[in-house]
């Protein structure tokens, strides 16, 4: 039997570039056992699950045999660059290892077992746990309160915004914008219009950090607050931060902070200091929790004192002196709360991760992974001068901003395709073309847990491509050719996606 497109459907040899799928696999009759553990009674499904309820006939699935079904998901496995393989310099994402410490403490049957709507009497260490972390984080950044709900970054900055529409609205000065520099993340203008504010932006200066200049002139009292990322997304701190929140404030604006990059300030520096009413964490990246395709993300919104009466709703808290019914924790909804942001609690088993990650490392832990992060970033901007130019060439944070603009002008390279031909000497890509405000930029953010030597080969890597420009520039521009999967069509994958492995192109495409 043959595959669709003529593939034989007999299990690949290990490095063949094309794995077939499990469907492709199946053969009639083949079966992959397991001992059974769920104690259920050696029954007919006709005893265990009524008549109404039964599909009329057989859901099609694949039929193998265990010993097939481990080797496929094995090779598969071994097809996908993830953080366990390798270094990861996506500068922005913060991919850092995660460490398998954490993951067994999710893993908890006490904590993974729980149903979300248990009553507060049976989840008093879970409970106990969220408080925890919302202290902890409080501590981190100096803010009053969080919620834990959102559910990844971009989940928190819209909550952000809704709770400084909310506060607007009950001073009775309902306000149109929010002020965003051209170096934010780029989710921030869409969470800005999703929120139902207009975006005004505000340029950079010459040193690569928020122009005081074009932002007093943009200041009046229809500004609802600005959105900072401090380091800012070409890994530079705000300078003037201080400055920047007298000056928001004494229009009226709050100050929302992206957390994005909170990985390079841990215990060094905090949002609350700065000035900042709302401060968003992606825990995700920060606190080493598996994200992307390893994991869903947590994206807690921290407020100030006065912003508190708006939290969503349910927060886990303290019961003062208990409750008589030996409740030490319970659920409170805020008095002027902008209800749920999400289904139930948060991403609780990434919560668990997260206060497992800050435990173990403690106060001076934290602080030294923002040191060493930063260290990092700088020793690869150092390395790598005159290798590739430097958009801001000065000390940088935790990541570090390079410009692939003279090889596209010499060879016609661009940063993709430094970023593709890379992958091939073992490493991820690092963010290309962005931030947006530098030409053909690459972002490289190492993060604390790469070594000097990985460090080192990572600069090698690099430093070897830009010989291969100069040398022959189909080498780079063709790359990867040795990946399982070579280079494609990228404005047309998103255009005309095929979403399953047997669709087929639209006629003539």
């Amino acid at each position: 039997m043959s595959a669709p497109g003529g593939r034989a459907t007999s299990a690949p040899l290990l490095g063949r570039d094309e794995e077939p799928t499990i469907f492709e696999l199946s053969k009639a009759g083949r079966r992959a056992w397991s001992f059974r553990t769920g104690g259920f009674p050696e029954t007919d499904v006709e005893d265990l699950v009524p008549a109404l309820h039964r599909r009329p006939d057989p859901v099609d699935l694949p039929e193998v045999s265990e010993r097939d079904l481990v080797a496929h998901v094995t090779r598969l496995s071994s097809r996908q660059f993830s953080v366990d393989l390798g270094a990861y310099p996506l500068g922005s994402c913060t991919m850092k290892y995660n460490p398998k410490m954490c993951d067994a403490v999710a893993a908890l049957p006490g904590l993974a077992g729980v149903h979300p709507a248990a009553p507060a009497s049976t989840v008093q260490g879970w409970l106990a746990l969220l408080v925890e972390l919302e202290e902890a984080l409080c501590a981190i950044t100096g803010m009053a309160g969080a919620t834990l709900q959102p559910a990844a970054g971009a989940a928190g900055e819209l909550t952000g915004l809704l709770l400084m529409r909310a506060w607007h609205e009950a001073q009775g000065r309902p306000r149109h914008t929010v002020i965003i520099p051209d170096s934010a993340h780029g989710t921030n203008p869409a969470s800005v219009t999703l929120g139902g504010y207009q975006v005004v932006t505000v340029a950079s200066d010459e040193r690569g950090c928020v122009d005081m200049a074009a932002l007093h002139r943009v200041l009046d009292d229809d500004v609802a607050g600005i959105m900072l990322t401090n380091p800012n997304t070409l890994g530079l701190f705000e300078e003037d931060i201080a400055e920047i929140a007298a000056a928001v404030h004494g229009v009226g604006g709050l100050l929302y902070y992206d957390g994005a990059n909170l990985n390079a300030i841990l215990g060094v520096v905090r949002p609350g200091d700065m000035g900042f009413d709302i401060v968003h964490m992606n825990l995700h990246k920060t606190f080493a929790t598996p994200h992307g395709g390893g994991g869903p993300g947590a994206g807690p919104v921290a407020v100030a004192e006065r912003l508190l009466p708006f939290l969503p709703g349910p927060r886990p808290v303290r019961v003062a002196g208990g409750d008589g019914d030996g409740l030490a924790y319970d659920w409170q909804v805020p008095s002027r709360s902008i209800g749920r942001v999400h289904g139930w609690h948060g991403n609780a088993l990434v919560l668990a991760r997260a206060l497992a990650y800050i435990r173990a490392n403690g106060a001076d832990g934290l602080r030294r992974v923002a040191e060493t992060a930063v260290l990092n970033a700088n020793w690869l901007r150092h390395r790598l001068s005159g290798v590739l130019d430097v958009a801001y060439d000065r000390p940088c944070m935790h990541e570090v901003v390079f410009s692939a603009q003279r090889l596209r002008r010499a060879y016609g390279v661009k940063a993709s395709d430094v970023g593709k031909r890379l992958l091939e000497y073992g490493f991820h890509a690092p963010t290309v073309a962005f931030p947006l405000v530098v030409d053909e930029a690459l972002m490289v953010e190492p993060t604390e847990t790469e070594s000097p030597e990985t460090l080192e080969a990572l600069a090698a890597a690099l430093e070897a491509i830009v010989s291969e420009a100069a040398d022959d520039a189909s080498v780079v521009t063709g790359a990867p050719t040795s990946t399982p999967v070579g280079r494609v069509d990228e404005a047309r994958a998103a255009r005309r996606l095929v979403a399953t492995f047997d669709a087929r192109p639209p006629a003539g495409d």
